[in-house]
């Protein structure tokens, strides 16, 4: 058990550590060869410029002006000085909102913890009672800080009951205040947002066969039947994801060989050379230029064949379409509603926003995304259990006291005075935090086998994942293991019957494991997180042997995003143990007060000039975050209850019974008032702000708009690879009509000749044109992957434009 003594000598690891680096970032980020690494959302966003000035050599590297070093701490002030509005603007909502969960914390603990130890100390000390049992349990002079040192049976209790009242209500009245900031954030982010293509489109899933119709036809005629007036057009998705992985390792191959002839270019007179084997150390020898480029070569043979599976392969149409309308109106009323008789079919959802949009999974087939989740899930409970052993064994090295009761022969190591420190002071808190470092990344792996089609579902599946890890292992997991190991004499000597009483005292005695993981996770792994010492070591070593151009110094560039996955969970459990052990042991308030102050100031610095967010979901996690404070509420209560139940106060425990009923009407009120403007788009607004945009650009050409919008990224790609040859695109989107067609006829007659695949003759004829709807149809023998033929001369009534797009592709 960590006394005073160890807790001091974790302090002061922790707070030297965290020193240490907010110095060495004081110190590196004013360096002009850290530029990039310190401030890349800036070079993004196109707010600083490299200094291609005629400074000397030394000057453009290291920075000489001594009044810089002198303020070392002004990123403070610059983390604070930008208002929220300007945050929103400059990073996005998500940025924003998720600053404001740290200063959620403040508002809620501060209070707390002024409370908490001016009441609940005294309380707590004057009580006594391990003084009493000090041969049956094990605890430190910080225990007697907590509700085990009151009596049993003693009317003191009553004090813990009214704090646990008051500090709920507390918590509750702010979780509504700021659930109903941020909702109000949202709906006006959406509000005054300009016009972004995923206000206009809808993602269609498990679309259903029908023979003699191509997945694009089938989607054009189900939705020209069902929304005749809105239907604008609609964008098949490929199964590309065997060309990306070629596309990848092919980028790979081209670093090594950028690297050899670099390496060539430095030394002339020697050529690189290395063998092919396991890390170079067996295989033949070979000229690494030459082999490389032999790769490469051979690769490019692979890729092209890829590319004409996919353009040519009608089994490479996935059942999945990007739907586009005329309005906001129109996509709401598909997105929210139930398309088809058969609820498995047809199934409508706001579609992400196209850098939101995670294209590999949208290859994967209906049927099997609930078998995926099934075996997900199956393998996250195993996962869990299975980190209980290294869990167990961090709990030993916590718990010194009760391991030499078992192991007796360990007594000389453990007793030395420095070792038992460090022991229990330090190494808990770092061993717990070095097995959670891979977890996040192998969750993360489990969401995308999932099938989630979206960036920002994954980081919130992956959330859901690690929350319930840290709920399980790092809290319930650390006090189980814990007890086991301290109590473990006492549960074998006395009667069954106290066994109860001995948990219930030993719960709150685990403060002191969680302390020191406050101090090693919460105040050095923050500081360790402005540093940014991976990326930093990473772009010097790209810098040194890739870059040869200021574009290739952009892509060594890591800005990295907040990463809600690992980030959010791990914010949840100090809200976890705040709540917990606000009534229980009152004295871990502060160190968590600590966390969230300095936490607040590195992620807003982080935010304005490091992180590039991936996505905008216009706070969609907010829900969850408040739902899973809810639950760390509940828990609170439940722990209280429990400890109660064993120290004798029948008077005062039945009184608990009412604080989680009120907790759940609390929770199931909120949720029917605040999460719908999470869930869905108000067809309100969406008329309003449609009937806005025409009144303010009549002449809008949104079919243009939405022309590229949710182009699978192969295509791209092809572009890149080879411009030469011609390759017809199926968009079910609009542009002028005139202009396409006679684009289309030029195109025709330079290219089809050429292109075996392309030979058909393909006639295109003009039968309406209406302010918001032009027609056009194409007669084709076949169909190729994602080109929409069809031939409409029956059909009675304008309908929405049908396009073949060209992309010329050169070598």
């Amino acid at each position: 058990m960590a006394t005073l003594e160890d807790l001091g000598v974790s302090a002061f690891i922790n707070i030297l550590g965290a020193l240490v680096f907010l110095i060495l970032f004081a110190v590196l980020r004013i360096q002009p060869i850290n530029d990039r690494v310190y401030f890349p959302k800036l070079y993004l966003a196109h707010k600083r410029a490299h200094d291609h000035s005629s400074r000397s050599a030394v000057r453009r590297f290291v920075n000489l002006n001594l009044c810089t070093y002198i303020r070392f701490l002004s990123w403070v002030p610059g983390a604070l000085r930008m208002t929220e509005t300007d945050l929103i603007h400059h990073a996005g909502l998500d940025s924003a909102v998720y600053l404001r969960i740290y200063t959620l914390g403040l508002k809620i603990f501060l209070p707390i913890a002024v409370v908490a130890l001016l009441v609940l100390i005294p309380v707590n000390v004057s009580g006594g009672t391990l003084l009493d049992i000090r041969k049956e349990v094990v605890f430190s002079d910080i225990d007697k800080l907590s509700i085990s040192n009151v009596s049993p049976g003693s009317n003191r209790f009553f004090i813990h009951l009214l704090m646990a009242y008051v500090f709920t209500f507390w918590t509750c009245f702010m979780l509504y205040k700021e659930y109903s900031n941020v909702a109000f954030m949202r709906l006006h982010f959406l509000a005054s947002q300009k016009r972004c293509a995923d206000q206009f489109t809808v993602i269609v899933r498990n679309i259903p066969h029908v023979s003699s119709h191509s997945t694009s036809e089938t989607v054009d005629e189900f939705f020209r039947r069902n929304h005749p007036d809105h239907y604008l057009g609609q964008q098949a998705v490929y199964n590309a994801n065997r060309y990306a992985k070629l596309v990848k390792k092919r980028e790979r191959l081209q670093n090594w060989l950028d690297y050899y002839q670099l390496k060539f270019e430095r030394h002339p007179d020697r050529r690189p050379t290395g063998r092919t084997g396991c890390l170079g150390f067996c295989g033949r020898e070979v000229d690494q230029i030459d082999y490389y480029r032999a790769r490469i070569s051979e690769l490019e043979k692979r890729m092209a064949s890829e590319r004409h599976k996919v353009l040519n392969d009608p089994k490479a149409i996935m059942p999945v379409s990007f739907v586009t309308f005329d309005s906001r109106w129109g996509a709401a009323v598909c997105a929210q509603t139930q398309q088809s008789k058969n609820p498995t079919q047809w199934l409508t959802d706001w579609a992400p926003e196209p850098r939101d949009v995670y294209w590999q999974n949208l290859a994967i087939p209906f049927f099997s995304l609930s078998i995926r989740r099934f075996l997900i899930s199956v393998a996250v409970f195993a996962l869990v259990f299975f980190y209980m052993i290294p869990i167990a064994f961090v709990q030993s090295l916590a718990n010194l006291e009760g391991l030499e009761k078992v192991a007796p022969f360990l007594r000389p190591v453990i007793d030395v005075k420095v070792v038992k420190s460090f022991l229990q002071g330090f190494l808990p808190g770092l061993a717990l935090k070095i097995f959670l470092y891979i977890l996040p990344t192998v969750l993360m792996i489990m969401s995308k086998v999932e099938g989630y089609a979206s960036l920002s579902s994954l980081e919130r599946r992956t959330a859901s994942k690690y929350y319930y890890f840290m709920l399980v292992n790092v809290f319930l997991g650390s006090i189980i293991a814990g007890t086991a190991f301290e109590q473990l004499s006492s549960f074998l000597h006395e009667p069954p019957t106290q066994i109860p009483r001995t948990i219930g005292v030993a719960i709150p005695m685990k403060a002191t494991f969680f302390m020191t993981y406050i101090m090693v996770d919460g105040w050095a792994g923050i500081a360790n997180e402005i540093l940014r010492v991976k990326p930093l070591v990473i772009y010097h070593l790209k810098n040194m042997f890739i870059v040869k151009t200021e574009r290739d110094r952009e892509k060594a560039m890591d800005p990295g995003s907040i990463g809600l996955g690992e980030n959010l969970p791990s914010l949840q459990l100090y809200f976890l143990l705040g709540l917990v052990y606000a009534v229980v042991t009152p004295i871990l308030l502060p160190f968590i007060i600590i966390f969230f102050t300095f936490a607040f100031l590195v992620y807003r610095h982080q935010i304005i000039n490091v992180y590039n967010q991936e996505y905008e979901s216009a706070a969609a996690f907010w829900p969850q975050v408040h739902s899973r404070i809810i639950a760390s509420l509940l828990i609170s209560h439940v722990t209280l209850f429990g400890l109660l139940s064993t120290m004798k106060a029948a008077y005062s425990t039945p009184l608990l019974i009412f604080l989680p009923l009120l907790t759940i009407w609390f929770h199931k009120y909120c949720k029917s008032r605040f999460e719908p403007a999470f869930r869905k788009y108000p067809l309100e607004e969406a008329m309003e702000k449609d009937n806005m945009e025409r009144a303010s650009e009549p002449n809008l050409n949104l079919k243009s708009y939405l022309a590229n919008a949710y182009l699978h990224p192969i295509f791209h790609l092809f572009e890149e690879a080879d411009k030469e040859e011609t390759v017809e695109v199926r968009i079910d989107k609009a542009q002028q009509q005139q202009q396409q067609h006679h684009h289309y006829r030029q195109e025709e007659e330079t290219h089809v000749r050429s292109s075996s695949q392309y030979h058909e003759e393909t006639h295109f004829r003009s039968t309406h044109e209406t302010q918001y709807h032009d027609e056009s149809h194409v007669r084709s023998s076949h169909y190729h992957e994602g080109i929409h033929v069809r031939s409409d001369t029956d059909s009675p009534s304008p309908s929405p434009p049908h396009f073949v797009y060209h992309y010329d592709i050169e070598p």
